[in-house]
């Protein structure tokens, strides 16, 4: 498990269960799939609660990932929307991101992964990011520490009032929230591909790359979610499928090692299935690496 050092140019590894201890579950079973990264929940991701955590177990956690070289990532919960025209809603996306870069910095996770959230209520995009700024600008100035995560906004698939899905979106996302310098992308090929950017066409993955790194910088890329996806490009639907089985297929992946955009970049895979699954889907991706 993993690569002392850092010696691969994107660590390939998968999203893992926690449920019984972040070091004791969470990197067994990151073990037993050859993971050399692993993104972990601190908190149910359909809910607002915000569990203090387990002291041992975070540093065992961080120690062990140190150790063996292993980057971590947390993903926020998925209720979690600063676009919201509800504002219990918005007090709890407060209080529920506030504990993951809290509970990342604890565990030494080098980001926390937060999807870009939708203008709810009819309310116009620009309402609701003027609300994102009022609300999450003050969580990424408390990031003052050497060792906090980055904030990492996730475009969405597209679905409804999505505020940010197609790279163009997250430039005024960016802007919104000063350029911040601990704020960060992860892209996942699933999303944008439904959201519309075809990954599938020969040079599109190198076009949604550049595209990206023209709209947001170079060095704000930290975290791929690599998953296939089971519906057409442009569907906004957020389907994930193993690699190489969906409409992206596995060539496009090939493409994406190969980016300037994706230097250093570790990938993490959400893709369905058991273990065996997960197992297959990082091999193939470290194939394609190859």
């Amino acid at each position: 498990m993993g690569t002392a050092g850092g010696a691969v140019r994107n660590p390939v590894g998968a999203h893992v269960p926690v449920a019984g201890g972040l070091a004791a579950t969470g990197l067994g079973y990151a073990r037993d799939i050859d993971a050399e990264t692993v993104q972990v929940f601190v908190a149910n991701p359909r809910g607002w609660a915000t569990p203090v955590g387990n002291p041992a177990q975070d540093e065992a956690f961080r120690e062990q990932c140190a150790e063996a070289g292993i980057p971590a990532f947390v993903h926020a919960p998925y209720l979690i929307n600063f676009g919201s025209h509800t504002a219990a809603t918005v007090d709890n996306s407060v209080a529920s991101m506030r504990h993951s870069l809290r509970r990342g910095r604890a565990i030494g996770a080098r980001g926390v992964v937060v999807h870009t959230g939708s203008a709810t209520g009819g309310r116009t995009r620009a309402v609701a990011l003027a609300q994102v700024r009022e609300r999450m600008l003050p969580l990424l100035e408390e990031l003052e520490h050497e060792d906090d995560p980055w904030l990492l906004l996730e475009p969405t698939a597209g679905q409804g009032a999505s505020l940010c899905s197609l790279m163009a979106d997250l430039e005024p996302y960016f802007e919104a929230l000063d350029r911040h310098p601990r704020l960060g992308v992860c892209l996942d090929t699933c999303h944008v591909f439904a959201a519309g950017h075809d990954l599938a066409a020969p040079g599109g993955m190198k076009q949604t790359l550049d595209l990206l790194t023209e709209t947001v910088g170079e060095g704000r890329l930290r975290l791929i979610h690599a998953n296939d996806s089971k519906d057409v490009v442009g569907a906004h639907k957020d389907r994930h499928e193993n690699i190489g089985a969906g409409h992206i297929g596995a060539e496009p992946f090939r493409e994406l090692f190969r980016h300037p955009a994706t230097e250093g970049v570790p990938l993490v895979i959400e893709t369905p299935g058991p273990k065996v699954n997960y197992a297959a889907d990082v091999a193939r991706l470290k194939a394609l690496r190859a």
